[in-house]
C-alpha cells in the first residue's frame, strides 16, 4: 500500500447486511455495481470476519481495532458506552490534519430501549454531544431506523418537519407486520437515502484546506426491512438463495436457539411473531422479509453510487474507500432472522472491500482471513501515523502472515472462536442460567446443524480453541460469575 497520504479516506459501512447480498460475492437476485465497483477497482476480501454479533461492541471494534472486553463497550444493554478516552479512528485523523465527518448511524452508546412508547419521539440530545467528543467535527445523525423514531436525531427532526415521522413511527411500532413494510413516504426521505444524499452533498461541497475523513454510515438493511416500494422491482425474486434449514432442527431444549424458534427467544425476529416465535413465520413470509431486505441493499446500492460520483468530481482518484458492513443476518436460514447470540457464518461473516489510489492490482480477491479491528490499523498507516498497539493489525500485514488463524467474536454472555474448521460457541441466554455450548466442524456441517459440544473425542478441540484466544479478562468481563469449566 502506498505511503502518501490521499486527500479523502472514506469508511462506508451498512448495519446488519449479510456478505452475500452483494454481485461481488455472487449474489444474483439484485444487481449492485456502485459497491461492487469498491473491490473491483481494489481489493474484495473473501474471509472478512466482525469481532461482534451485536451493533454497538462491532461499531466500537471498528473505530477503536480493540476486541469489545478490551474497549469495554461490549454489549448493546446497559451502561457500557465506548470511553472517549480510547483511540479511535476520528481522534486518529485529527491527529494527522484530516478535518472528521460522519453521516447516518454511531450506536457507540446504549440505546435505552424500555423508555420509549409509539405515541411520541422523545428529545435526548445527550446522545448527540457524546458522540462530538470522540472527535467528530461533522455530524449528520441518523442513529439507526428504530432509533430515529423513539428519541429524536438530525434525521428524524427533519423528518417531522416533512410531516412523515408519525406515519413513520406508526408503521416502525407496527409489529403485526413483522418488521417488514413498504417506506411509508417518498424515497428520498428513507433513512438510507437521506444519509447518502447528505454525504454526497457534503463532499461535492467541500473545499476545505485539511484533508478528510468521512465515515458515511447507512443504518438498512437492519430491520425494520423498510425499503421504498420501488425498489421491490430491483428484486429478482426467483433468484433468491435457498434458505438453509433441516425439519425438526430445533428438537434439544439446550440448543442456544431453541426457545428463538419455540418461543420466547430473544433473537431478533422473535419481537415481531406471535409468542416470540421464529418457527411461526410461513414461507410467504421468509421470501417477503427477504426480498425487502435486497431491495434495501439496492436503495444503498444507489445512495453508494451517488457518493462516489461526489469523491470523483471533488477528490478525483485520490481516496481511500472501504466497504464493510457490523455485522449479517441469519435471513431465515435455520428458520431464523437477526444475529442476537450467533455465531453463525451468516452473521459474523460479511463483505469487505478496499480501493486504494494507485493500486497497481485491482481486482484482487483475497482469500486470508481478516477481522474488522484490522481497520483501525490500516488507516492509522494510510493516515501517516505510526502504529499502536491495539488487537488488530494492518491488513497487509495479516496478508503476509496468511491471515488469522483463530478469530473471536465477542459480546455480554456471549464468545465464538473458530480456527476455519471448527466453531466453538458458548452463550448464556437469560439471566441466571448457565451458559449453553455448541461445537460445529465446518468441514462436514458449513451450515452448523450438528452439535458436536457433548462428544468425549472432541475435548482436546474445545481445549485448544479455548487455550488459542480466551483469557480469565474476558471470562470476568463477558461472563461475570461464571467459569467456562
Amino acid at each position: 500500500m502506498s505511503s502518501t497520504q490521499p486527500r479523502a479516506i472514506v469508511l462506508i459501512t451498512t448495519d446488519q447486511q449479510r456478505w452475500d447480498t452483494l454481485g461481488i460475492y455472487g449474489c444474483e437476485a439484485i444487481q449492485t455495481p456502485h459497491i461492487d465497483s469498491i473491490g473491483i477497482r481494489g481489493r474484495c476480501f473473501d474471509n472478512a470476519r466482525v469481532v461482534s454479533p451485536w451493533c454497538l461492541p462491532s461499531r466500537c471494534s471498528l473505530l477503536t481495532g480493540l476486541y469489545p472486553k478490551n474497549h469495554g463497550a461490549y454489549s448493546n444493554f446497559g451502561e457500557v458506552n465506548l470511553d472517549p478516552e480510547i483511540p479511535n479512528l476520528y481522534q486518529a485523523a485529527r491527529e494527522a490534519g484530516f478535518s472528521t465527518a460522519h453521516f447516518g448511524k454511531c450506536h457507540y452508546e446504549s440505546v435505552a430501549y424500555g423508555s420509549f412508547a409509539p405515541n411520541q419521539t422523545l428529545n435526548n440530545p445527550l446522545t448527540r454531544d457524546s458522540y462530538l467528543k470522540l472527535g467528530i467535527d461533522h455530524l449528520a445523525l441518523q442513529d439507526d431506523k428504530n432509533v430515529s423514531v423513539w428519541q429524536f436525531d438530525d434525521y428524524s427532526r427533519e423528518l417531522d418537519k416533512a410531516g412523515f415521522l408519525e406515519t413513520y413511527r406508526k408503521e416502525a411500532w407496527n409489529k403485526s407486520q413483522g418488521g417488514v413494510f413498504p417506506f411509508p413516504g417518498p424515497k428520498d426521505w428513507h433513512p438510507d437515502s437521506w444519509v447518502g444524499n447528505q454525504a454526497a452533498d457534503f463532499i461535492q461541497e467541500w473545499d476545505g484546506e485539511e484533508n478528510l475523513f468521512i465515515w458515511v454510515s447507512f443504518s438498512g438493511p437492519h430491520y425494520p426491512i423498510d425499503p421504498p416500494a420501488e425498489y421491490l422491482e430491483r428484486v429478482d425474486a426467483d433468484k433468491l438463495p435457498p434458505m438453509e434449514f433441516r425439519d425438526h432442527e430445533w428438537s434439544d431444549p439446550s440448543q442456544i436457539h431453541y426457545q428463538s424458534f419455540h418461543g420466547g427467544g430473544r433473537i431478533d425476529g422473535c419481537a415481531y411473531t406471535r409468542n416470540k416465535a421464529c418457527g411461526n413465520y410461513d414461507e410467504a413470509y421468509w421470501k417477503k422479509m427477504r426480498t425487502y431486505y435486497l431491495a434495501n441493499v439496492a436503495l444503498i446500492d444507489d445512495m453508494v453510487g451517488r457518493v462516489l460520483q461526489a469523491l470523483t468530481k471533488n477528490f478525483g482518484d485520490d481516496a481511500w474507500i472501504t466497504f464493510c458492513s457490523d455485522h449479517g443476518d441469519l435471513l431465515g436460514n435455520h428458520r431464523l432472522w437477526g444475529k442476537h447470540n450467533c455465531g453463525y457464518e451468516e452473521v459474523l461473516k460479511v463483505p469487505f472491500l478496499l480501493y486504494q489510489p494507485g493500486d497497481e492490482a485491482p481486482g484482487q480477491r483475497i482469500s486470508e482471513c481478516v477481522q474488522s479491528i484490522d481497520l483501525y490499523p490500516t488507516l492509522r498507516r494510510a493516515m501517516g501515523l505510526p502504529d499502536l498497539p491495539v488487537d488488530g493489525a494492518h491488513l497487509d500485514d495479516v496478508i503476509q502472515q496468511g491471515g488469522y488463524r483463530y478469530t473471536m467474536a465477542q459480546a455480554e454472555n456471549f464468545v465464538s472462536i473458530d480456527d476455519g474448521r471448527f466453531k466453538l460457541i458458548r452463550a448464556r441466554v437469560f439471566p441466571g442460567e448457565s451458559s449453553r455450548f455448541e461445537l460445529f466442524d465446518l468441514s462436514k456441517d458449513p451450515h452448523c446443524f450438528d452439535n458436536i459440544y457433548a462428544d468425549p473425542a472432541m475435548r482436546s478441540v474445545i481445549q485448544r480453541l479455548l487455550d488459542a484466544v480466551w483469557d480469565e479478562d474476558a471470562e470476568a468481563t463477558l461472563f461475570p460469575g461464571e467459569s467456562h469449566a
